[in-house]
């Protein structure tokens, strides 16, 4: 492929990182609901049903999150106190963190895939 223009490459690396991000999203969804179907002090399924049950906690805990900063984001329309804007921030700072970690995953990922493909 190498006549191919590099547009085509980095639509490539794009359709890659999609598909990448929906295997990972679609496997995060399993586990939660999994976790979800797992009762407290469980102990068949190992550490996989520990593993289940935490991806279950997490993401109630995401949506509660999420609901705040949306609550938080509703009162920003008025004059939120300086203590409410200093936690939301915080809060958009540990949610880019984490999504700042999961793009470098993925671009440690896509660079294996194209090394194994150049290899």
């Amino acid at each position: 492929m190498p006549d191919d223009p590099p547009t085509t490459d980095i639509i490539r690396l794009l359709a890659t990182w999609a598909l990448l991000h929906d295997t990972a999203d679609d496997a995060w969804k399993a586990a939660v609901a999994r976790g979800r179907g797992v009762t407290p002090g469980e102990t068949e399924g190992g550490s996989d049903a520990f593993a289940d049950g935490l991806a279950a906690i997490v993401a109630d805990e995401k949506e509660r999150l999420r609901a705040r900063l949306a609550g938080d984001a509703e009162r920003a329309t008025g004059r939120a106190a300086p203590g409410d804007v200093a936690e939301a921030l915080e809060a958009l700072r540990f949610e880019v963190a984490e999504l700042r970690g999961r793009i470098e995953s993925l671009q440690t990922t896509v660079d294996a895939l194209a090394a194994r493909h150049e290899g």
